[in-house]
C-alpha cells in the first residue's frame, strides 16, 4: 500500500513555473513507476510524464516535452514535477501515481494522491 500526497500547486502567469512534489509512504516507493497526469474541466485524465523505479528513464507527453522536467529521489520518497514555461492550456488539478507497471495509461497505476491545483493566467 501506497500513500501520495502532492504540493506545490497555485496560481502562476502564462510563461512562470512551478514545482510540484509528491510524497509517498511507505518502504518500497523504489519499486514503483512514478507518473504524473492531469485533468482538467470536462476533459479526460491524461498523462503528463513518468520516471522509472531508478529516475534513469523518463517519458513526456509531447504538450509538456521541452517544458516540464519530472525526477524522483527514492531517499525522499518523493517524486517532482518541475514546471517551466508555463501555458493557460497547462491549468488542471495535477495528480501523481504509483505503478508496477506504469506506462502512458492511467490503468498502469495502482494509487493515486488527491490531486493539486494548477491555474495558469493569461
Amino acid at each position: 500500500q501506497v500513500q501520495l500526497v502532492e504540493s506545490g500547486g497555485g496560481l502562476v502567469q502564462a510563461g512562470g513555473s512551478l514545482r510540484l512534489s509528491c510524497a509517498a509512504s511507505g518502504r518500497t516507493f523504489s519499486s514503483y513507476v512514478m507518473g504524473w497526469f492531469r485533468q482538467a474541466p470536462g476533459k479526460e485524465r491524461e498523462f503528463v510524464a513518468r520516471t522509472s523505479r531508478s529516475g534513469g528513464n523518463t517519458f513526456y507527453a509531447d504538450s509538456v516535452k521541452g517544458r516540464f522536467t519530472i525526477s524522483r529521489d527514492n531517499a525522499k520518497n518523493t517524486v517532482y514535477l518541475q514546471m517551466n514555461s508555463l501555458k493557460p492550456e497547462d491549468t488542471a488539478v495535477y495528480y501523481c501515481a504509483a505503478g508496477s507497471t506504469g506506462g502512458g495509461s492511467r490503468y498502469g497505476y495502482s494509487y493515486w494522491g488527491q490531486g493539486t491545483q494548477v491555474t495558469v493566467s493569461s
